[in-house]
């Protein structure tokens, strides 16, 4: 779906069209949910903080977050795709992997399929959506992402190398902002560049990940549509370029992962229990803390505490941070509590 929670504010609040909106709260230690395409224009994103898109666009409007009404849609949504297909695989409220490969409508054409579902999609829920088509999960996700909003892109079998090759190193699932500018460092800028190296060279890069970026810098993902995908947990993790050396500076950046974590456990309506805190010193040794409330952690307040807590049970004498990393888990959907959804607020 096109800036989905946003999208559904200016449906049901008309005035809001053509001015750039946050679902969020503006106040406190706020997080940008997500942004329409108006506040885009001004560099305003989701995780962002809400002080930072205010300096970046004064005049922006806040919404309160709705979760009850995001969910009721995104079951339409799904309701629609099951017309198409039962293999479907859920990744948050507002996106899915879709396996038309035999389909519903015995269509040939998985293209002439997106376009009927986009045209469901609008008609039910006078809402936008944007279809990646292709022929694995990889590169329909790609797809997906490239002509927004409403956008249709096809990336047939044909054109997937080379159009691998045109890509950012940093569009590759699982290559964040530190990795790609390390990448480019290294003068590895594009997907032309990746396929040039040898397994070998791919896992001295990646890891245990490397055969992973072998095979899809070459069209290559054979993971499946998983039908009734649950997500268990949500985290974030940031290798450094530098080590962090000071208390601070592990702080500031444990406090940008948290503001990353809580914005994904809001956009899909969620509460949880347990709180891990991952750290990995310079000389490679990690370590892990975990904590669990009593009952489920519904601000961020509630969230950054118990990761201040974590981190007082860490030892930084002497030593430097090469990984930070913070996670919840034990989730349950927020609404599914009576009165607990009004205290899931980006606070």
């Amino acid at each position: 779906m096109d800036a989905f929670y946003a999208s559904v504010e200016e449906r049901d609040f008309p005035q809001l069209k053509g001015r750039p909106v946050a679902v969020g709260r503006a106040e406190g230690r706020g997080v940008v949910a997500t942004a329409n395409y108006e506040a885009r224009k001004y560099g305003v994103h989701s995780a962002m903080s809400s002080r930072e898109a205010l300096q970046r666009c004064p005049h922006i409007i806040f919404q309160p977050p709705r979760f009850k009404v995001y969910k009721a849609v995104s079951q339409q949504i799904h309701q629609i795709f099951a017309e198409f297909t039962d293999i479907i695989e859920p990744l948050s409220l507002d996106e899915a992997y879709l396996d038309v490969t035999h389909n519903k409508k015995s269509m040939p054409s998985a293209t002439i399929l997106a376009k009927e579902i986009k045209r469901r999609i609008r008609e039910t829920t006078m809402l936008t959506a944007s279809a990646g088509v292709s022929y694995n999960k990889f590169l329909a996700k790609i797809a997906s992402d490239y002509d927004k909003p409403d956008g249709l892109f096809v990336i047939e079998p044909k054109d997937a190398v080379a159009f691998i090759a045109t890509l950012p190193v940093g569009k590759f699932y699982g290559i964040g902002k530190v990795t790609a500018q390390r990448l480019n460092a290294l003068g590895i800028v594009t997907g032309a560049d990746l396929q040039r190296l040898s397994l070998a060279e791919m896992t001295a890069l990646f890891g245990k990940s490397g055969l992973f970026f072998y095979d899809i810098v070459r069209g290559t993902d054979n993971r499946e549509v998983v039908v009734d995908r649950e997500r268990k947990s949500y985290s974030a993790e940031s290798t450094f370029e530098n080590d962090l050396a000071s208390r601070f500076a592990v702080v500031t950046e444990l406090y940008r992962l948290e503001q990353r974590v809580w914005s994904e456990v809001g956009k899909e309506g969620k509460l949880g229990k347990t709180v891990t805190l991952k750290v990995r010193y310079a000389d490679f040794t990690t370590i892990t803390r975990s904590w669990s409330a009593e009952d489920y952690i519904g601000t961020f307040d509630e969230f950054h505490k118990a990761a201040k807590t974590l981190l007082h049970k860490v030892d930084f004498e002497n030593k430097t941070v090469r990984l930070l990393g913070i996670g919840i888990s034990n989730l349950k959907d927020a609404e599914s509590e009576y009165g607990r959804q009004l205290r899931m607020r980006f606070k």
